[in-house]
């Protein structure tokens, strides 16, 4: 690839917008190859803290002095051409990538390389298959888009010839890798503001699958993800419940503390039995996904089945902030229609007395364009409230807002901001009831408000 040998002869690399979620493995990583590693922010925060607990300069704020010395300039997407630092470098011939790009140069300096792709479930799958291949003894590193309990932050760094990295199809961010295997985990239509149309998002995962070099290993359930991985002709391996798949789910069932149990079949064979603590038909596809990997790479079926049945999730996904007057708090980052149908299906089959779905709706073109599709799953909770629109980077051209969506759910309520929301939830719920905030932007914030305010309540 075009920057692969950027690296040569350089020591001192410099990251703006270091303490980002994609942004400090990359750091980490390189810091222990031997690099140099400086870098600014705007915010402090638990990323940057990790940070600076390695010894890494960090300069709070971006002035075009913090680059002083540096041979190398990384800026994560969100970082623009007139930021101080990446003007002075540019006006003193400091060479500069953007995250993305130092992504792809990253995972093949590892001769085995795993993107794990796909519209949902990549952070969850890219959990898994760490966790499984760590406690394998595979002693892969890794690069995850939300914080794994296990490894106490979203990146680890091992010293195998492996790197698992979550591989993100904005913007076609995830054509900068070559993979040697990739994870296509499903293909939907998302990111329109960018795509447009589901076939550029095919076409897009189509050229991924093509730049993979060993494996493509895919969700055979899914017709768009089968559609456009028909012409890829290195070795497939499928995934899913159908029995015509390579590695299936067979038996599926529940046991008591166990959310999902079910053999894990490889072409009619049973290799073992797999036991889920996270909630949801999406989970076992995903659990398929990485023990497909971890198989094929040589692990046993018994060290897949106890590695598997150890993992609690990731930060974001149907994380249990806590239980207060026994009002069970929970946040998920869903922020696609097909992302809230999975995540509160499994929330309605789990014996709460009510389920209150807070949604932060995220972007106006998303909400705009896939408006019906998100009636249609906040219908699925008993009761949902709708925050107002999360703009991030657009202005409101499609003159869309949240009551245009409350509308189509006759069981919601449109409460623009936390502090209402949390008032009226909190008021609302009983002993029994799951809340749970979803969506991609801040809404978090409004979980925790939420758990504060029945704590100071109850407790």
């Amino acid at each position: 690839m075009k920057y692969d040998n950027i690296l040569e002869n350089k020591k001192r690399i410099h990251f703006i917008g270091i303490g980002g979620s994609g942004m400090c493995p990359l750091a980490e990583i390189l810091m222990s190859e031997g690099f140099e590693i400086q870098g600014s922010d705007m915010n402090e925060g638990e990323t940057l803290d990790k940070i600076k607990s390695y010894g890494i300069p960090v300069f709070m704020g971006h002035r075009a002095e913090n680059i002083d010395g540096a041979e190398l300039v990384v800026y994560s997407a969100a970082v623009k051409e007139d930021n101080p630092e990446r003007k002075a470098a540019k006006e003193r011939n400091i060479p500069q990538i953007e995250r993305s790009v130092m992504l792809g140069i990253v995972s093949r300096r590892y001769r085995r390389s795993i993107g794990v792709s796909g519209t949902h479930g990549k952070t969850s799958t890219t959990g898994m298959l760490t966790q499984t291949l760590i406690g394998a003894g595979f002693d892969p590193s890794a690069i995850i888009g939300g914080k794994l309990p296990f490894i106490g932050g979203n990146s680890y760094v091992g010293h195998s010839d492996i790197i698992v990295c979550e591989a993100c199809e904005y913007v076609d961010s995830f054509l900068e890798m070559t993979p040697y295997i990739s994870i296509v985990l499903n293909v939907d239509a998302d990111h329109l503001d960018y795509f447009k149309n589901l076939d550029n998002i095919k076409k897009s995962f189509n050229k991924f699958a093509h730049q993979t070099s060993q494996l493509v290993v895919y969700n055979g359930d899914d017709e768009n993800t089968v559609d456009c991985l028909k012409d890829i002709e290195i070795e497939k391996l499928s995934f899913g419940m159908n029995d015509t798949n390579d590695y299936y789910a067979a038996n599926i069932s529940a046991d008591k503390g166990v959310h999902e149990k079910f053999d894990l079949m490889y072409r009619g064979e049973k290799l073992t039995e797999i036991k889920l603590m996270v909630p949801g038909r999406h989970n076992i596809y995903n659990a398929l996904a990485a023990a497909a990997v971890a198989h094929y790479l040589g692990a046993s079926p018994e060290s897949i089945s106890e590695n598997l049945s150890k993992f609690g999730g990731v930060h974001r996904r149907f994380e249990i902030l806590g239980n207060p007057g026994g009002i069970t708090v929970a946040d998920d980052f869903a922020h696609h229609p097909t992302e809230l149908r999975a995540t509160l299906n499994a929330a309605m089959k789990m014996g709460f007395g009510k389920v209150w779905a807070v949604f932060q709706p995220h972007t106006f073109s998303r909400t705009a364009m896939l408006l019906d599709d998100f009636a249609e799953a906040l219908k699925i909770p008993d009761e949902a409230i709708i925050s107002e629109i999360l703009p991030v980077r657009e202005t409101n051209t499609y003159n869309i807002y949240n009551t245009d969506l409350g509308a189509k759910v006759p069981n919601s309520k449109c409460i623009d901001t936390f502090e209402d929301i949390t008032s009226y939830v909190t008021e609302s719920a009983h002993e029994g009831d799951l809340i749970i905030t979803m969506g991609g932007g801040n809404v978090y914030m409004c979980a925790n408000m939420i758990l504060a305010k029945l704590k100071e309540k109850y407790e």
